[in-house]
């Protein structure tokens, strides 16, 4: 998953409800406190049960979990991250509550090593046989899917203006070594997704752990930073829609968003031939739930057809679920068949090391 605008995450915490972090942690009951609870005021004492959630910021429509809450008789509470890192952060520093999780495939294997996650029943998620089988045949990260029922899939591509990028050009990641186009160029601020970039090109895995093929990329990145303006994560929709920029790395989402139906007509978005990094973000079980069949109800919830149809077009992404790609009312910004090269990104092990190394080398300098 991608991080979103500014103005996106203080639009999503409008829509959602206060989080775990408020919550307390529950009293071991004694004898007493038990007799207690028998005399609390009905009101009370029929309170509905609460499901918690931590998911990624404006990444699920708000009347989708409404729905869920009347059909369910819970209450659920949802809070929100901006990054996997953070999100692994705040768990292993004792954030506990949460029921669900919604992190990147490389989290889903991290976390699963450090032995956070519940094994998934996929008997309480009939809903699974309803996801491609052609994509399930894509992850490594948890094979078999033991400990993650995938939610959405995407991957960052290439946006052009074409009324100032003659027609023509290759849909290719070789547009961002064009000496025409240089500093009007942007690409994201994030390693994985460039040296990603870099990799494909070269004709190499997105998770390669070759130090070789790693220096090959880091010099292909170096060329591509000579013509771009910036690495940017955060205004590059907004410089891309104003004008300033003609050709961006990003995901199609967060552009289209900052684009009238008008300047739409101008922009050509593609998923590069050579391939991209790609993310699955996956609903996960936390070790420690305390609603485990609530929060079996809410996955397979989100894989009735009707409701994926909901959520893939709120996202205008691919859609995973086969039965929901005819219900579905938006023609998603780029298809499944456009992403047949990509790559879900990895846990890279030890090898994280060696990627950050190359990537302050690139960014700062050596």
């Amino acid at each position: 998953m991608k991080k979103l605008p500014l103005v996106l995450l203080s639009a999503a915490v409008c829509l959602v409800l206060h989080g775990c972090s408020e919550d307390k942690k529950e009293e071991q009951q004694t004898p007493q406190k038990k007799a207690a609870a028998q005399n609390q005021p009905a009101a009370q004492a029929n309170e509905p049960q609460k499901l918690y959630i931590y998911n990624w910021t404006y990444y699920i429509p708000d009347q989708v979990v409404k729905d869920f809450e009347s059909q369910n008789q819970v209450k659920v509470v949802y809070d929100m991250y901006a990054s996997n890192e953070e999100m692994f952060t705040k768990l292993k520093a004792g954030g506990s509550g949460y029921d669900l999780v919604f992190p990147s495939g490389d989290y889903v294997s991290i976390m699963a090593k450090e032995n956070m996650l519940e094994p998934i029943d996929k008997s309480k998620v009939p809903n699974f046989a309803h996801i491609d089988p052609a994509i399930l045949a894509k992850i490594h990260f948890d094979e078999g899917n033991k400990y993650s029922v995938p939610y959405m899939m995407g991957a960052a591509g290439v946006a052009v203006n074409t009324k100032q990028v003659p027609a023509g050009f290759d849909k290719s990641w070789t547009l961002f070594n064009r000496d025409d186009l240089k500093g009007r160029m942007t690409m994201l601020d994030d390693m994985r997704e460039v040296l990603g970039a870099a990799l494909k090109s070269l004709g190499y895995s997105v998770n390669t752990k070759n130090l070789e093929e790693l220096k090959k990329a880091k010099d292909l990145v170096k060329q591509w930073k000579s013509k771009i303006v910036k690495f940017d994560a955060e205004s590059f929709a907004k410089g891309f829609a104003a004008g300033e920029f003609w050709v961006v790395q990003g995901y199609a989402e967060n552009i289209f968003l900052e684009l009238d139906e008008e300047a739409k007509k101008n922009v050509a978005f593609f998923i590069p031939k050579e391939g991209s990094a790609m993310y699955m973000d996956s609903m996960v079980l936390l070790k420690n739930a305390k609603n485990k069949d609530m929060a079996y109800k809410f996955m397979n919830y989100i894989h009735e057809p009707k409701v994926y149809a909901k959520i893939v077009d709120f996202l205008t992404l691919p859609s995973i679920n086969v039965p929901a790609r005819n219900l579905r009312a938006k023609k998603p910004n780029y298809e499944i068949s456009d992403l047949a090269r990509s790559e879900f990104k990895e846990d890279l092990g030890e090898t994280l090391k060696d990627y950050n190394q190359v990537w302050q080398e690139i960014v700062v300098g050596e």
